[in-house]
């Protein structure tokens, strides 16, 4: 089988409006959650949250393609544009041909679906815009990226709550080694912080009032974010012999469902996701150097997490963080970004940490690299995502 390079990597996020950006906030330790201003905020229980500020779509799109970009798409076609940037690829004859996109998305259009219930329901309007589902559909980014790039080979979606990312990347890394796609760009992208988005996760009473503490003994609960981060991956060895610049490898993929419940993880779940990916990449649990966490910040996550990790890795597993204490949690577009954090380990030996850590919880017994970012020599990381309907997603990456 073929082994996968990532040569590109872009990304928009409440941290940063690309990869060095984001970089220096994960080894600052910076947090982007904060209060929300946006229509009806009043009406909420849940009012902070993760924002991309400074956002001016108007700048980087022009009035007739903005007319069938949602949010969630924007966000998605600027990482991407990042992304072949850095890898200098051109897309031209046979390799459009054989290069395609897979964005992952739990939401879609979100903000498009809440503006025009609003002008439905609420101002009873009686028509809404010709490009309503163009703009909402969870296949939008992935085909607005296509067609930027003029890609001709596989592009679709993937929708799988927050393994969305994982799913996406680990489809196209397959896709590749298999020898069905030569390069294909991969990520995620959601948009949910509007009111209706806000409003829906408030009644699963899962959302925190006060920040994202993952691991901690203080946390109560998760914090929503928005963005998105695209990956260009491509066959090593047409990599390698056009001079790219490699960021790391795709060693191995494995995905797993929990069989179990809609929203109770599951601890074999996840173990069996872990266990698979090592076994595909070739590797051995003391090979890892670094554990990017799902880590959302709930009780239940993160206490049935680390009872997964000390299933796979024993009584001592590698450092273990969570991002998502950072930048909130980007739902379909989370994996995505806190892969970032697996690169800037492998690429540049900086582990981000986990900040907000007041305490440590006895059920969560992990070295979560509290507060502070810490400098060591990472070789092979693990990425996971778990997400509700029981779907796990696991990305195994080795450095270059």
């Amino acid at each position: 089988m073929r082994r996968v390079a990532i040569t590109g990597a872009g990304t928009v996020n409440p941290l940063a409006g690309d990869v060095a950006g984001t970089y220096a906030a994960l080894r600052e330790g910076r947090s982007a959650i904060g209060p929300l201003e946006l229509r009806d905020v009043a009406r909420l229980t849940i009012r902070i949250g993760a924002r991309i500020h400074g956002w001016q779509p108007e700048v980087l799109f022009s009035s007739q393609d903005l007319a069938l970009l949602d949010p969630f798409s924007q966000y998605a076609v600027v990482a991407a544009r990042q992304a072949l940037a850095q890898s200098g690829l051109q897309f031209d004859g046979a390799l459009a041909e054989t290069s395609g996109v897979i964005i992952g998305s739990a939401g879609g259009g979100l903000t498009t679906s809440d503006d025009n219930y609003r002008a439905v329901y609420q101002a009873g309007k009686a028509r809404v815009h010709p490009f309503v589902v163009p703009r909402l559909m969870l296949n939008a980014a992935a085909s607005q990226i296509a067609i930027g790039c003029g890609l001709q080979g596989p592009v679709y979606a993937v929708s799988s709550a927050c393994s969305s990312s994982n799913h996406a990347i680990g489809q196209a890394f397959q896709l590749i080694r298999s020898g069905s796609a030569d390069v294909m760009l991969a990520g995620g992208s959601d948009a949910m912080l509007c009111f209706g988005g806000i409003k829906a996760w408030e009644g699963l009473r899962v959302l925190s009032q006060t920040g994202c503490r993952p691991f901690s003994a203080d946390r109560d609960g998760m914090v929503i974010g928005e963005g998105a981060a695209v990956f260009v991956l491509e066959e090593m060895t047409r990599a390698r012999t056009r001079g790219a610049d490699i960021l790391a490898e795709v060693a191995g993929f494995a995905m797993t469902s929990d069989g179990a419940d809609m929203v109770l993880p599951s601890v074999s779940g996840a173990a069996r996701a872990m266990t698979i990916a090592l076994r595909d990449a070739g590797l051995d649990p003391a090979d890892i150097g670094y554990i990017n966490a799902h880590g959302t910040g709930t009780t239940v996550n993160d206490r049935c997490e680390t009872a997964a990790i000390t299933q796979v890795f024993g009584g001592k597993p590698p450092p273990v963080s969570s991002t998502k204490s950072m930048h909130g949690h980007l739902m379909g577009g989370a994996g995505a970004v806190e892969l970032l954090a697996c690169l800037m380990a492998l690429r540049d030996g900086v582990i981000a940490p986990t900040i907000g850590h007041v305490a440590g919880d006895p059920d969560c017994g992990l070295d979560v690299v509290p507060n502070v970012a810490r400098t060591a020599r990472v070789k092979v990381a693990l990425s996971n995502s778990f997400a509700f309907g029981g779907l796990n997603a696991v990305l195994a990456l080795k450095a270059v």
